[in-house]
């Protein structure tokens, strides 16, 4: 029988790359970490890994057994769900991880009603950005978590994860009050000559930000970088450049703010690891998530509120 945490050491460095990010990623020794894929290739008795200059690479035969091992990690994650239903009741710690305009707007209310309904679930949540999801998930930091892409820049599904879609929103166009964009045609054209606040560079926002503006046509000129919508807002308001801002996040904005509705949407989901969707708390946690975004309402293209 195969040694399931070996198996996940090799799913890890299929994933990760390096003996010594595995290492990282489970706290291990870099020299433990090869031991056990020693002790696993032994045990399957074909090679798994190979040599490439100084790095360590799966075998055809090594990246099979990475599929595999997905399917069975997926199928302990369902076993384990089956045995939390038959135990009844819903207690135990549940470790959630959202972006941080969904902490204040999603998360909050279904926090409340979780606690309501759910007095025995200790409920713990990490503030993250949706790119470090995966990797807490995988390694078990986190149970459920909150990711989101876009329309115009979608993430590609991890065969790890599953996910419930939770919420689609507007996208808008942030400029200073008394700024107004092309009553014709693309807003986002007609401030092509204008200041841009975005995000990092590699984050999300920023990658989104950019492609949006190649697709309308230029390459923005980038005065600031903002992680924080409410930075971004308020940098905005001062007259320091637009800005691209989703629906959660601009819910209240600063006085001296227009916004202004573009095609573009911002996609949530709930994600949780394979096999992980029937296990009670996963579900009461999709629920009360599903009750808090019907609460949630298109703010008004404003004029300089």
């Amino acid at each position: 029988m195969l040694d399931v945490r070996r198996l996940r050491l090799l799913r890890d460095l299929a994933r990760l790359g390096t003996i010594a990010a595995v290492a990282e990623a489970h706290t291990y020794t870099p020299s433990a970490v090869s031991q056990q894929l020693a002790a696993l290739q032994r045990e399957v008795g074909v090679a798994l890994l190979e040599r490439a200059g100084r790095r360590v690479t799966l075998t055809a035969t090594g990246k099979a057994l990475v599929g595999h091992t997905e399917v069975v990690l997926a199928a302990l994650e369902a076993a384990d769900a089956a045995l939390a239903a038959a135990r009844g009741g819903l207690s135990g710690t549940v470790r959630i991880g959202a972006y941080p305009s969904a902490v204040r707007t999603l998360l909050l209310p279904a926090l409340v009603a979780l606690a309501r309904d759910h007095p025995a679930l200790d409920l713990m949540v990490t503030e993250l950005d949706p790119v470090a999801v995966p990797d807490a998930l995988r390694e078990r930091r986190l149970d459920v978590a909150l990711v989101h892409d876009y329309d115009i820049v979608p993430v590609e599904s991890d065969p790890a994860l599953d996910s419930t879609p939770l919420l689609d929103e507007t996208v808008f166009l942030a400029l200073p009050a008394g700024t107004a964009p092309d009553a014709v045609g693309d807003p986002l054209h007609s401030v092509r000559d204008a200041d841009w606040i975005v995000g990092s560079p590699g984050t999300l926002c920023h990658s989104v930000a950019l492609h949006a503006c190649e697709l309308a046509g230029f390459r923005p000129n980038v005065r600031h970088h903002a992680d924080d919508f409410a930075a971004m807002l308020a940098l905005v308001a001062a007259g320091q450049g637009v800005g691209l801002v989703p629906q959660l996040a601009a819910g209240q904005p600063p006085t001296g703010i227009r916004l202004v509705p573009l095609t573009i949407r911002r996609r949530t989901r709930v994600a949780y690891r394979q096999g992980a969707g029937a296990h009670p708390a996963v579900a009461a946690c999709v629920v009360a998530l599903r009750a808090a975004a019907t609460l949630t309402r298109e703010p008004a293209a404003g004029q300089g509120r």
